[in-house]
């Protein structure tokens, strides 16, 4: 049954990569617009956390399609970009947020990961999402797929870690962390 769900929204995904999200031009980022007042910049018609890195930008600056398409698979109001980190030819990891905030911090934001896997086969993967708390739980999912690991989900996740891995017979080629927002 999961096997079906995760097939049926990589196909979601990817219909609404061509169909729904703008198209994305040059890796420039003279596109952007910036919100000042939610510290929010706009790339490609993707919100994106105005402090988050340069490599965030370029990521989805360089195909704003697939990044939009991704957010659908972490659910609604999922819709503002935390971080992203390409892999190689390998995979790319999305965190998102949806700007709430569940305790009484800047850093109490609700944060999803997904680790998309770009090779085109079957892989070991998985994603590990740890938020900025010691006595909360780590989230993840690993296992055996084709499209993505995750999505996995932290209430107060923002400052936390998003942790991906990806195996080719039996090498680790994927074993990183990304930081989740702009935290000091």
């Amino acid at each position: 049954m999961k096997t079906a769900i995760r097939l049926g929204s990589a196909c979601a995904v990817l219909l609404t990569a061509l169909l729904v999200a703008p198209a994305a031009s040059a890796a420039d980022l003279s596109g952007a617009k910036a919100d000042r007042s939610a510290g929010i910049v706009e790339i490609q018609g993707i919100k994106v956390e105005r402090q988050a890195t340069a490599e965030t930008k370029r990521i989805i600056e360089s195909d704003a399609r697939v990044a939009a398409a991704t957010a659908n698979v972490c659910g609604s109001g999922y819709t503002i970009s935390t971080g992203a980190a390409r892999y190689g030819t390998y995979g790319t990891t999305y965190t998102w947020t949806n700007g709430t905030t569940t305790g009484d911090s800047y850093y109490d934001k609700p944060i999803c990961a997904v680790f998309f896997n770009d090779t085109g086969y079957t892989r070991y993967m998985g994603i590990r999402l740890k938020d900025n708390y010691t006595s909360t739980a780590d989230v993840e999912d690993f296992g055996a797929y084709g499209s993505y690991a995750g999505p996995v989900y932290q209430k107060r996740g923002y400052c936390g870690k998003a942790y991906s891995y990806m195996e080719i017979g039996g090498t680790a080629v994927v074993d990183n962390y990304l930081t989740v927002g702009s935290c000091n």
